[in-house]
């Protein structure tokens, strides 16, 4: 079997998924939100409301801060001249090997949290599918969808 990538993502994608971790689980919020404005209307039980506070509490603290530290621990990824390696997931481990062959463009993203800490995504587009390498610093996702790029055009010239 083959050894996992050893190239990781930059350490500040823990903050960016910390922040964007919350924001997700504010959509959560709406559950006790909803309850509490019908339960006045209805006159339900307030112990459903705690609970449902109880386990919007409990998810905002799974995505901000549990998931983001094992999806960083788990995260690798290697770039050779025949394919790319990806080794991602937090519950399930996902291996993925992106041959240069099928690679039709690469490229680099950011919004603003990554702008603001200075990172990028690079964008690895086949026809079928669109693979990224998430939360690289800005310097490191340039280098790699330059080589990349480089790569899939040899690739392109061997056949």
């Amino acid at each position: 079997m083959r050894e996992a990538p050893a190239k990781r993502l930059s350490k500040k994608a823990l903050p960016v998924w910390r922040i964007t971790g919350f924001l997700e689980s504010l959509f959560y919020l709406i559950f006790p939100v909803g309850y509490g404005i019908t339960m006045v209307l209805f006159d339900w039980p307030l112990w459903i409301l705690y609970l449902l506070i109880l386990l919007w509490i409990i998810v905002a603290l799974l995505q901000s801060f549990i998931v983001p530290a094992i999806r960083w621990r788990r995260w690798r990824y290697e770039v050779y001249e025949e394919e790319i390696d990806l080794q991602y997931g937090v519950f399930i481990i996902r291996r993925t090997l992106i041959p240069m062959i099928r690679v039709q463009h690469v490229d680099t993203e950011h919004g603003p949290i990554y702008r603001h800490y200075n990172l990028a995504a690079v964008s690895i587009s086949t026809a079928a599918t669109v693979h990224q390498i998430p939360a690289l610093s800005e310097d490191i996702a340039s280098d790699l969808r330059d080589q990349i790029a480089v790569f899939a055009q040899t690739a392109d010239d061997d056949e």
